[in-house]
Parts: C-alpha cells; sequence; structure tokens
C-alpha cells in the first residue's frame, strides 16, 4: 500500500484485521499528516504511537480517532475552543472517548471547534478559525468544523463531534463527508463540556456511510455516569442496502426553493428523483411548527448555557484573572476568558430564564419544542423519513458572516428542528454547486438509526460522489 490514509476506515481495519496493515504503520499515518495540518483544525497531536494492545482483534481495528476539543481526554488539553480553559488536562475521560478506545480507536487528535459549540462557521474558536479544504477561503462550517475538515482533508480517518443545533452535520455538509446526529440519550454525554444539556449529542463524522455505522455502533449504550442515556433497542449493523424500494420519504411543504441557494435546490431535487427510481416514494408532509424551531432553539439553548457555564468562574479549574477580591476576580476571569459569541448567549439564556420573564420566553419557547416533536411524530405515522437540504448554502466565505449574527443563525434553519425533536438524523454529500460540497439530511423516529444509515447507503452509492476531491 503506497498510502494506507487513502483506506476508509473499514477498509482500513479489515486490512489490519487480515495482517496486511500494522496498526501502528497507520497510526504514524496520520499523525504526520495531522502534525502537518495546515487547516488551523487540531488544537493537539499525539506525539506518537500507542502500543497496538491486539488492535487486530478489536471492532474498530485501530484505526485512529480526532475527537473534538469539548471531548474530556485524560492528560490532554480539553479547551472546549474557549480561552478559559486553555490548557486545561482532565484527570478522566468522556464515556465515548473511553469506549472508542476500547473498541480499538486510539485517540489521535483533538480538533478545533466554535468556542463551547457555539457557532455554524468555526469562526469563533479562541484558537483561531478552521479552513475548509475544499477552498481555504471558506468556513468548514460549526461547531464541529475541525472534525469535519480534518475527515474532508484526509488527515484523520473519522472524528467525534457533537450536535447540539446542527454541528455535526452542517459541517459534514460544508466539506462534503457524512455527519450522523443519534437519537439524544443514545450516546452517553459524560465528559462532555455541556452547552446545552437538553440539546448536546455525541456523533461520528466520517468519510462513507459504512465508516458512520461501524463508528456509531461502538458509541452506543447506557452509561450509568449519565442518566439520560439509554440502551439502543437494536444493534447496529453495516448497511447493505442498494434500492430504496417501499421507503416513503416526506418532504416538508415549506420547502419550496424559496430561502435556499439555486445550486443547493437543484441538488435536492435530483436526490429525490435518484431516490425514486431507487424505488422510494415522495410525498409533502407538514411540520407547521418547524419555522419556530430557530427562535425557540436560540431562546433555550442559551437558557441552558447560562446555567453551565456559570461553572467557569476562576475559582476550580481554567483560567483566573488577577483582582483585588472575588467578585472582581469573577468578573475579570470571564471578561477575559469568554469570546463575544459565548458572552451574547450567556445574556441571552440568563435574561430568558429572569425573574418576570421566564414564562414568556423559556416556557414559551418549550411549549414550540412539544409541538416540533409532535409535528415529527404526526409525520412519521405517513412516511419513513423526512428529508431536506442540509444547509441552505454552500460553504461561505471567511468573515461573511460574522458581523450578523442572525445571518449565522439561519445557517441552522433545516437541523434545529431536529435538534428540538431529538430524533436521528444524517447528512451525506448530494453533489457540488459551485464546486463546493452540498448535504442532503434524512431524519427518522427515535431509535431508527438503521433504517436512516441503510437509506443513506443506497443512496451514497447511487450518487457516487468523490469525497477525495476537495483534499489538501
Amino acid at each position: 500500500m503506497t498510502d494506507v490514509t487513502t483506506l476508509t476506515a473499514k477498509e482500513a481495519a479489515d486490512a489490519v484485521a487480515a495482517g496486511d496493515l500494522d496498526a501502528t504503520e497507520l497510526f504514524e499515518a496520520y499523525r504526520a499528516k495531522a502534525a502537518a495540518d495546515e487547516l488551523n483544525a487540531f488544537t493537539w497531536v499525539a506525539d506518537g504511537a500507542p502500543e497496538a494492545n491486539g488492535a487486530a482483534q478489536l471492532p474498530l481495528g485501530g484505526v485512529p480517532l480526532a475527537v473534538k476539543d469539548l471531548f474530556c481526554t485524560e492528560g490532554v488539553p480539553s479547551q472546549s475552543g474557549s480561552k478559559i480553559l486553555e490548557g486545561y488536562l482532565p484527570p478522566y475521560s468522556a464515556s465515548v472517548v473511553d469506549r472508542l478506545t476500547a473498541a480499538g480507536a486510539p485517540l489521535l487528535a483533538k480538533t478545533n471547534q466554535d468556542e463551547f459549540a457555539m457557532g455554524s462557521s468555526n469562526e469563533n474558536s479562541a484558537y483561531g478559525p478552521v479552513l475548509n479544504p475544499w477552498d481555504r477561503t471558506r468556513v468548514p462550517g460549526g461547531s464541529s468544523g475541525g472534525s469535519a475538515a480534518a475527515v474532508a482533508s484526509g488527515a484523520a480517518p473519522w472524528a467525534l463531534g457533537t450536535d447540539t443545533g446542527g454541528s455535526i452535520r452542517q459541517p459534514a455538509a460544508l466539506t462534503g463527508i457524512v455527519g450522523l446526529k443519534p437519537t439524544y440519550g443514545s450516546v452517553s454525554r459524560y465528559g462532555m463540556i455541556a452547552f446545552a444539556s437538553s440539546l448536546d449529542q455525541a456523533g461520528p463524522l466520517t468519510r462513507d456511510v459504512t465508516d458512520a455505522a461501524l463508528l456509531y455502533g461502538q458509541m452506543t449504550g447506557r452509561d450509568p455516569m449519565d442518566s439520560t442515556s439509554l440502551q439502543h433497542p437494536e444493534a447496529i449493523v453495516m448497511p447493505t442496502a442498494e434500492r430504496l424500494d417501499g421507503l416513503r420519504l416526506g418532504v416538508p411543504e415549506a420547502i419550496t426553493g424559496e430561502g435556499i441557494e439555486p445550486g443547493v435546490f437543484a441538488r435536492f431535487e435530483e436526490t429525490l428523483k435518484l431516490a425514486q427510481e431507487l424505488g422510494a416514494t415522495v410525498q409533502r408532509v407538514a411540520l407547521p411548527h418547524a419555522e419556530y424551531g430557530l427562535s425557540a432553539y436560540y431562546v433555550i439553548a442559551p437558557a441552558e448555557a447560562s446555567s453551565n457555564l456559570a461553572r467557569f468562574d476562576g475559582v476550580r479549574y481554567g483560567l483566573r484573572a488577577e483582582a483585588s477580591d472575588l467578585l472582581s476576580m469573577y468578573t475579570k476571569t470571564r471578561h477575559d476568558g469568554f469570546g463575544d459569541e459565548v458572552k451574547r448567549r450567556i445574556m441571552l439564556g440568563t435574561y430568558a430564564l429572569s425573574s418576570g420573564y421566564y414564562d414568556a420566553y423559556y416556557g414559551k419557547a418549550q411549549r414550540v419544542r412539544t409541538k416540533i416533536a409532535e409535528d415529527y411524530k404526526n409525520a412519521f405515522e405517513m412516511v419513513d423519513l423526512v428529508v431536506t437540504p442540509t444547509a441552505p448554502t454552500v460553504a461561505f466565505a471567511l468573515g461573511a458572516k460574522t458581523a450578523d449574527p442572525l445571518e449565522m443563525y439561519l445557517n441552522d434553519l433545516f437541523t434545529v428542528p431536529i435538534s428540538l425533536a431529538g430524533i436521528p438524523a444524517i447528512s451525506i454529500p448530494a453533489g457540488l454547486s459551485d464546486n463546493l460540497p452540498v448535504g442532503f439530511q434524512m431524519a427518522g423516529p427515535a431509535f431508527s438509526e438503521n433504517r436512516i444509515l441503510g437509506a443513506a447507503y443506497a443512496l451514497e452509492r447511487a450518487i457516487g460522489f468523490d469525497a477525495t476531491a476537495g483534499r489538501v
């Protein structure tokens, strides 16, 4: 093999199991690529390969893993993209990281991200923006932009990200890879540095659907350290479907092309036609409350963030600013440690939870969230999957939306309602618009990951997208 990094993760794992590839050689090949990173995708890279420890016999075959900066990793910087946690070395690792390491995926690197996962472009990182490997003048999406860029550029075979309102699916779409947001609770959140606890969910970013199924299959399971975690009712299987016979796809009535870039909408319609050629049926479904998803999300998520981020006060860990008294130390630490977007969301959330405004804002947003979940439940009585574009645009230029938070938030138009409903969804590449990747999103009922992965696999094969075209 001339370049082992051209293999998918599944191909590499199979080669290790067959004795055709040494796990240490594989790790070192990726480590060299990660160390030469020119996209600012990584915040830390391993010094050397760990002991193989029988990788050939393990499910993930010694294939190295890149991990988003907000997952605690024992003895390794875990900073959540923030100066307030710069250099923080946790004394333990997140449960999902431990699971994947034990399954044979050694830690390769930590990936850059929007600070505390707050962003849609990876420009909010205290460690600088990540560049899109398809066009370095453009964003990779966020907040898991470092993980997406690492996989899309070939510097990591697969990566761990998190999705609160679209932070796996949107960067996957903008960099031409696969991103799966699992059912809320199917993956433990223990050891994830929290943004919004009722929404945060870990998931895989991979080169293809098979790799997503392989990695996700080792992530699921009940964790006694996370009371919201659940046992998946069925084992995750490797997808093999070549057709979509009998599959009912639902397109929300609100999707007419308005507010969507013409090239993105064209790829969406082409993918729907392809799905029909594979045997699927397509019909319109009503999601009457989805249009209020962004408004509800940007009340609920900042409210939970204002509570979760209160722990960063300069007392227990992270940055501590010098001051003459305790209150001044709190104030100066948070002033110096938090970036502008984080401060904005903390203030929004604190206001929404304040006396006299709780029912008007937070309480009402939660009622809208319930209505959105009910809309999806009703839709799934008529169709098997709901499909949309993943993002309304292709990757936009660095700095194009940083001065307008609302314009930035609109990038999550199609991903946020699914997060509020707590259901799984996947983004797969659907082709190019203006030589940049376009994502196709499929969502299903809770714990329908096997159905989603199967449909995504069949479409992926039919689309034939070249994921290597944008690699640096």
